[in-house]
């Protein structure tokens, strides 16, 4: 960027008055907050927070499941244990697609998701992703089997009657 953005601040608010700021330099910009938490927290170590294969979703549900104490019951509205799932099934954002086509498909066996099923109104496609397997990179789904609206679809023990599901209008209408 090289044009300043004068109604920009020149340096980020600290919650403590930059004056009497504990940790004031002699500089401005970023002020590191150290303060020990003792309670209410929640460890994250490297291999989930930097996990070079999980997207932010996966390290999200990672991060709560790991936040909840232990014994915590996982059938509150919001907070669920993706192994105990019997499928995933999800409608292709118009918005942002490779997230179900490509993030997903990447990280939901990763986090043991045993079926992940996709239904994308854009093309009146979809597909059913299962039977987890490790691989070099890790675990992915290693049967799919797509499908066109109009078909019947077998999600795990259900049968889906695909030829009544509505497709998103062309861009623009």
């Amino acid at each position: 960027m090289d044009t300043e953005n004068p109604s920009a601040p020149s340096c980020a608010e600290s919650r403590v008055a930059a004056r009497k700021h504990p940790n004031r330099g002699s500089g401005g910009g970023l002020i590191h907050e150290h303060t020990r938490h003792t309670s209410h927290f929640t460890v994250v170590g490297n291999d989930l927070a930097q996990h070079p294969d999980l997207s932010g979703l996966a390290v999200g549900i990672g991060v709560h499941i790991q936040s909840l104490p232990a014994g915590a019951k996982m059938d509150v509205p919001g907070s669920f244990d993706p192994r105990t799932l019997i499928a995933a099934i999800e409608v292709v954002s118009r918005s942002n697609p490779e997230n179900d086509w490509v993030s997903k498909i990447r990280d939901y066996p990763l986090i043991g998701i045993p079926v992940y099923a996709i239904f994308d109104p854009r093309t009146g496609t979809g597909a059913v992703l299962t039977d987890i397997h490790p691989t070099p990179d890790g675990p992915r789904y290693a049967t799919r089997k797509d499908f066109v609206y109009g078909e019947d679809v077998t999600i795990g023990e259900w049968t889906i009657a695909t030829d009544g599901l509505p497709r998103y209008p062309p861009a623009g209408e």
